[in-house]
């Protein structure tokens, strides 16, 4: 661990490429903090911010001298607590937050010297992580800030993979370096270190240089630690599928598989195949807010719609097949005796109630040989149909829209095998990565794809000369 103190850092920027150390770093700072007022800590997301605040309580740091936030969550509150300064009008808990409008009023109020008083008066030092994330008006607010209090923010610019739309990531020349200087640079490759595979983090570190300037990865000079899987158009899905499986992983240890970005389907292809992989979703849910805005629990069609539903997160259920059988059953026509499941059905299809589809959904989770394998949705379809039957003035949609937002405040629990993108694996690790179609990658999204992996990592792509 390099010895720089975070909070001797007027206004600097300190690089922290993956795996080396950026969180302890912060750690130490905090626990060094002897100010009587905290330091606030921001980053990105709030699973960022749940996945910090849990790393901090188990180095049982004292709560009190740091606050964690969100930029964006910090932002909001600057703004309402000062409407008339900021000349923001929308309220502290906005139902759809104009996160466009809140960050610019957030920068102005700070440009305009308002609250130069109050910040200093409630924190020491601001430490941002993950700076490389910040789009130009978030950077804005750090900027400004900076003015006030002393500022040192974490960075990579070789993982700034997110994009914010109207709303651009920063420039790193002409913006995020210029105005946080570099101090210091992390070259321990600790997450691979303490794996006991310095080789494999040492030429990570090396990849990320050769990346940084446009270079090529050549995996035939890569330890034996990485693995490379050939895709030739014969049967590829078969290779994918039997790389995903990572069949060298010793029990217990866990594993990421790094799919398609542009393509969940194509995950959730391969998750199907996977026995034990989980498929980590989008904190949108946009398949729960769109299951839940087209049902019309009284239309007929709501037990058909669900079971739809199921099909696309559980293996093995045939909604098409079921829907026949219900339709024989109604009519004498079957020759066998219906399932469990179809008489749950049709119970539901005669007096339709939301847990009555909440029951289907969980009957057809528990159907012998049958596997949830995107359980993150599923929960929270059960959770939303449960907050819907007790609130009879509460609509499916508002009640899904609900849990979305409160999965948001959550931290993603790693199981022992899950399935993702790189924007939705980025910040988390495994002892193994599988990195489907790589050729598809460009160089930040592979440098990010290969180093969540600290014991082996296995590339699955047409050549093992990659040119992102």
């Amino acid at each position: 661990m390099t010895d720089i103190d975070l909070l001797t850092v007027e206004r600097g920027m300190v690089i922290a490429p993956a795996g080396c150390g950026k969180t302890q770093l912060i750690v130490e700072a905090l626990r060094r903090n002897n100010s009587d007022k905290p330091v606030l800590v921001l980053t990105h997301t709030n699973a960022g911010v749940a996945a910090l605040r849990q790393r901090l309580a188990k180095e049982k740091l004292p709560a009190g001298g740091y606050k964690l936030a969100t930029i964006d969550g910090w932002a909001l509150r600057l703004v309402s607590t000062f409407p008339e300064r900021s000349g923001y009008d929308g309220g502290a808990n906005p139902k759809k937050p104009n996160y466009l409008k809140i960050r610019k009023a957030a920068w102005g109020l700070l440009k305009a010297n308002h609250i130069t008083d109050v910040l200093k008066a409630s924190y020491s030092h601001i430490l941002v992580d993950e700076y490389q994330d910040c789009s130009h008006n978030q950077h804005a607010i750090l900027f400004y800030a900076a003015k006030h209090l002393p500022c040192c923010v974490l960075a990579d610019q070789m993982q700034a993979i997110f994009g914010f739309g109207n709303d651009p990531l920063a420039d790193w020349d002409k913006h995020v370096s210029k105005h946080f200087p570099k101090i210091s640079e992390l070259d321990e490759p600790w997450r691979w270190k303490n794996a006991g595979n310095e080789e494999l983090g040492q030429w990570l570190l090396s990849v990320r240089k050769t990346l940084l300037v446009g270079g090529e990865v050549d995996l035939d000079t890569a330890p034996k630690s990485v693995k490379w899987v050939e895709l030739d158009g014969d049967d590829d899905h078969s290779k994918l599928v039997a790389a995903a499986r990572c069949a060298h992983k010793n029990k217990g240890e866990t594993s990421l598989v790094i799919g398609d970005s542009m393509s969940a389907s194509s995950r959730y292809k391969v998750a199907k195949s996977v026995p034990g992989i989980v498929a980590v979703e989008p904190v949108d849910l946009k398949d729960l807010t769109a299951f839940a805005g087209n049902l019309d629990l009284f239309d007929g069609y709501s037990v058909g719609e669900t079971l739809d539903f199921a099909e696309s997160l559980i293996t093995n259920i045939g909604s098409d097949g079921i829907q026949k059988r219900m339709k024989s059953i109604k009519n004498g026509k079957s020759r066998t005796e219906p399932s469990d499941l179809e008489l749950l059905a049709l119970e539901v299809e005669n007096a339709p109630t939301f847990s009555g589809l909440a029951r289907i959904l969980s009957c057809c989770s528990a159907q012998s040989g049958s596997r949830c394998y995107r359980p993150g949705v599923l929960r929270a379809s059960l959770r939303a149909l449960s907050l819907v039957q007790s609130n009879p003035d509460l609509s499916f949609i508002d009640a899904a829209v609900q849990v979305r937002e409160e999965s948001r405040a959550v931290g993603r629990q790693l199981p022992l095998a899950a399935i993702g993108s790189t924007l939705l694996l980025k910040g988390l690790e495994a002892d193994h990565v599988v990195v489907l179609n790589a050729d598809k990658l460009d160089g930040r999204n592979l440098y990010v794809a290969m180093t969540r992996g600290a014991k082996t990592i296995t590339v699955c792509s047409k050549n093992s000369l990659l040119k992102p």
